[in-house]
């Protein structure tokens, strides 16, 4: 039975200039310039008043000349236009340096790079093979991961290949064709797993005594040389461990990600462009927000116009049309008001962050960071933690020190023995000092570790210590010693 009756809610709903703000927040300088000219080719009442102004300028040049022509007399008269050719003409407009130096340039540098894959298949084009073969060679590239090892099994690559490219072939045949990968340069690709690759890569090193010795202790000590067992190796060869450093350095020249180093080079190719810079002046800071090509945004004037015709129209298209010009005009200034909202955000987050941690802009000492959450800076200014978040993931401030992430100015609280409070950036930094400083013999344990922080007036429990030496990516002492 359908019964009627009264409830009352209390409901939070977000406007949709709202949620573009939320989601234009998140994005660093460069995904927003991307975002900014999809905004733009989307709506036409957008439009970039520096460029308007420009073609505004040119048309009003092209309409005097054409008025001074008509002044001057007849077509028979001599013009400069008659000595040039029509592309000539324009060279003038665009080789003008006519610039301040200090003036903002507006353009992006962008590197060109050359992928891990497209090295192999390079080199696969210098082999002699068949198609059949050079089709089941390049497949075989295709399958090889970032870090250059297959793997795949080669049955399933078989039964792959025959039903998405319809090529017949055999495990044996991918195995000659493997061969023939494996070498190519980086020396270690094609490999199906650790011991392999390193193996692949000592074939192609000087027949040494220290490359012999590295494959034999490859060949029969691998799970004890990766855990660094290095009495149990010397041990089972019967040789000193003195003798075994040299063939320990050998292997630790090797790669055991052949692929990576190439993916890294074009890693480093990236620009990072900061969000945000702050520099020194005389022990006063002062904080700038990059809008580096960040177009000046308006309505632009012809659509303005057009509302004004088409709404002194009374029929039915005209009113179609005001509707039209109405919501790309409303659009246009909700978007503009939303970017200058997100300009705004940024920089007085930033500027909380800058004044909160001052000491450290000022000094570039990592023991003067503060403790910090999100929180801090929310109630500093006034805006949601979530928000904060957002402004901080992903975005880059630049110093005389460097350039850092955002987040990385935040840190949980730790308190001393004394009570007072430090950064845990603070306590990090003096084990990264602590392991660098051991002896790589004998490194220092997590517990010797919680112990060297304890005298210094940190007391911190051992497995605390093993967190942020894995948040500061440093192996467990095992793993760190050396002979």
């Amino acid at each position: 039975m359908l019964k009627q009756f009264l409830q009352q809610k209390l409901l939070q709903k977000l406007s949709p200039q709202q949620i573009q703000l939320m989601k234009l927040l998140q994005l660093p300088t460069i995904a927003l310039e991307q975002r900014i000219k999809e905004e733009m080719e989307i709506n036409p009442a957008l439009e970039d008043s520096e460029e308007s102004e420009d073609e505004e300028n040119e048309k009003e040049e092209e309409e005097f000349e054409e008025e001074s022509e008509k002044e001057d007399g007849s077509e028979d008269d001599y013009s400069l236009s008659d000595y040039m050719d029509e592309d000539e003409g324009n060279d003038y407009k665009l080789k003008a340096n006519n610039t301040s130096p200090d003036e903002e340039r507006r353009d992006i540098p962008f590197a060109a790079s050359f992928g891990f894959h497209d090295l192999l298949e390079s080199q696969l084009g210098l082999k002699v093979l068949s198609d059949h073969q050079f089709q089941v060679a390049n497949y075989l590239i295709g399958n090889i991961d970032e870090d250059g090892y297959l793997r795949r099994d080669l049955d399933s690559v078989v039964d792959d290949i025959a039903f998405t490219q319809n090529i017949k072939t055999t495990k044996e045949e991918l195995e000659e064709m493997l061969k023939v990968i494996q070498e190519f340069d980086p020396p270690g690709v094609g490999a199906r797993n650790l011991q392999e690759c390193l193996m692949l890569q000592l074939e192609r090193k000087p027949r040494t005594y220290e490359t012999e010795m590295a494959k034999q202790v490859i060949r029969d000590q691998m799970e004890e040389f990766s855990r660094k067992h290095y009495e149990k190796i010397a041990k089972h060869f019967e040789i000193e461990e003195s003798d075994l450093k040299s063939v320990v350095a050998e292997l630790l020249k090797l790669n055991p990600k052949p692929g990576g180093s190439m993916a890294d080079s074009v890693s480093t190719m990236q620009e990072v462009v900061p969000d945000f810079s702050v520099f020194n002046n005389d022990g006063k800071l002062e904080l700038v927000l990059n809008s580096r090509n960040m177009p000046d945004l308006r309505v632009a004037k012809v659509y303005s116009q057009m509302l004004e015709e088409y709404a002194q129209r009374k029929d039915k298209v005209g009113k179609e049309a005001v509707a039209f010009v109405k919501q790309k005009i409303e659009a246009a200034r909700a978007f503009i008001d939303t970017i200058n909202q997100r300009q705004n955000t940024l920089y007085v987050t930033m500027n909380a962050i800058m004044e909160y941690q001052k000491e450290y802009f000022l000094s570039g000492d990592e023991t003067e960071l503060k403790p910090m959450i999100l929180k801090d800076i929310s109630e500093r200014v006034g805006l949601d933690i979530s928000t904060i978040s957002r402004v901080s993931n992903s975005k880059y401030v630049q110093t005389q020190f460097g350039t850092f992430l955002l987040k990385t100015f935040f840190s949980e609280s730790l308190s001393t023995e004394s009570g007072e409070e430090v950064s845990s950036r603070e306590v990090k930094k003096i084990l990264r000092d602590s392991i660098e400083a051991e002896n790589k013999k004998k490194p220092i344990t997590d517990d010797a570790l919680a112990k060297i922080l304890k005298d210094k007036g940190y007391s911190i429990a051992r497995r605390t210590v093993a967190k942020y030496r894995e948040q500061l990516g440093i192996p467990v002492a095992r793993l760190r010693k050396q002979l």
